[in-house]
């Protein structure tokens, strides 16, 4: 099939990406002329495990192309992809369309037969309604069908997410454009019964709905593991306790600085406003976000704990900036919040991350250091913010020249017993 993917993000690169491994011949345009020079050498705009691979092979065996040109390549394909950016609003928690409606006025403008348009972006309920009535005024009358086709790709395992699903969810009341999609999406799902289709309405909401439940669940064993921290438990046997019952699950009940990213602030705060929209009080979202929004309060109270109060000239070493490991994504991270509150209180702060240097820090006062021996042997305190594996396997004996320097395991990466044993200053989360 010719696909058009419009927006070579995250969700447009790897879905382009993955859709020419399956052998559609794949064109993705995106209005950044330099993004697109640099795919086309090879030079992937963000890290992902695997997509570079995906994208060389695919590029080289010209199934899959880069291009700036909207017009054209929407002429040539038989299915089109919006995958372009839905940020929060600035003056409401609403989700900004203007992206998906200036990608609408392009195809409305190039409509030369019949094509099935389908919204992979996140987008509130009601959004294929209003494409539909939009692209109803071209004069031309071409048929097309608006679907809804949401994404659910977790960043650091986008390639497997897509390629083996949990499910694929397509809103179509169109006969037509439901077989074209389950013919697309054979490939993935051919020896299970994931595909679901729904109404369009239905898969709009779908999409939401799972992120703020799984945002519900970050949310929730947090709070729990501020019970566990006072009552001596360990929020890990809790986690696991509860997540050994099928109805639960243990995905996503791990204790940690907050939920952070592209999807679950934007979009628990979209949905709540959906829902203000229908006169519907989504009480338990709104909860999920307040608690979430305050999680930062909690932990800078524990390493102001930890530090006795004494701040000022302490050196804090972070490991990882990112909001979660496998991403260089540093969207609603906690070190957004972590970091400038330490530096104001007069706290040198330095931070080593894998995927580089991040430009979100005030350079002056915030220091990346390279190489990770390097950034931790002057700390006083090392916070260990991100799980990324290398983390997992420190000889803490050695990492710092100083001796009663402390850590703060915000992932919950080592045994408490076992660094007690070591006589390691070691703290955790919720046990």
């Amino acid at each position: 099939m010719n696909i058009c993917i419009i927006g070579s993000g995250y969700v447009g690169l790897v879905s382009g990406a993955c859709f020419s491994e399956l052998g559609n011949k794949v064109v993705c345009v995106d209005n950044n002329k330099e993004k697109i020079e640099n795919l086309k050498k090879g030079i992937i705009p963000i890290y992902e495990p695997g997509l570079e691979e995906l994208v060389l092979r695919n590029y080289k065996n010209k199934r899959l192309n880069f291009s700036t040109e909207i017009d054209s390549s929407i002429k040539k394909s038989d299915i089109i992809f919006i995958c372009v950016g839905t940020p929060t609003n600035k003056n409401s928690n609403n989700a900004n369309l203007k992206y998906v409606f200036k990608v609408v006025s392009s195809i409305k403008n190039n409509l030369n037969k019949y094509k099935i348009i389908v919204t992979k972006s996140t987008v509130p309920v009601m959004t294929g309604d209003k494409i539909e009535k939009v692209l109803n005024l071209n004069k031309n009358k071409i048929r097309f069908d608006v679907i809804s086709n949401p994404e659910f790709l977790r960043e650091g395992e986008a390639i497997r997410d897509f390629m083996y699903p949990d499910r694929v969810v397509v809103g179509t009341n169109s006969k037509k454009a439901n077989n074209v999609m389950k013919s697309l999406y054979l490939p993935l799902i051919k020896k299970s019964n994931r595909y679901f289709q729904t109404s369009r309405r239905a898969a709009e909401l779908i999409k939401y709905a799972a992120n703020a439940f799984l945002a519900t669940k970050i949310s929730f064993i947090n709070e729990i593991s501020n019970l566990c921290e006072k009552s001596n438990i360990d929020v890990k046997d809790v986690s696991s306790g509860i997540g050994l019952d099928e109805r639960i699950g243990e995905r996503f009940l791990r204790a940690g600085p907050g939920y952070g990213g592209s999807c679950f602030p934007k979009d628990t705060r979209a949905l709540v406003y959906t829902a203000h929209k229908f006169k519907t009080n989504l009480s338990i979202v709104k909860s999920v976000i307040k608690s979430n929004d305050d999680r930062y309060k909690i932990l800078l109270n524990k390493i102001k704990k930890i530090m006795n109060n004494n701040l000022k000239g302490k050196n804090i070493t972070f490991l990882g900036v990112t909001f979660k490991a496998g991403t260089d994504d540093m969207r609603e991270a906690a070190s957004l919040k972590l970091i400038p509150y330490l530096t104001k209180r007069g706290s040198k702060v330095s931070y080593y991350e894998p995927t580089g240097e991040k430009k979100n820090f005030n350079y002056k006062k915030v220091k990346f250091v390279n190489n990770l021996r390097d950034a931790c042997k002057k700390a006083d305190l090392l916070i260990i913010h991100t799980e990324w594996n290398e983390f997992k396997q420190l000889n803490f004996k050695k990492i710092s020249n100083k001796k009663n320097y402390k850590i703060y395991d915000l992932r919950n990466l080592y045994s408490p017993t076992k660094m007690k044993k070591n006589n390691i200053n070691y703290y955790s989360v919720g046990r």
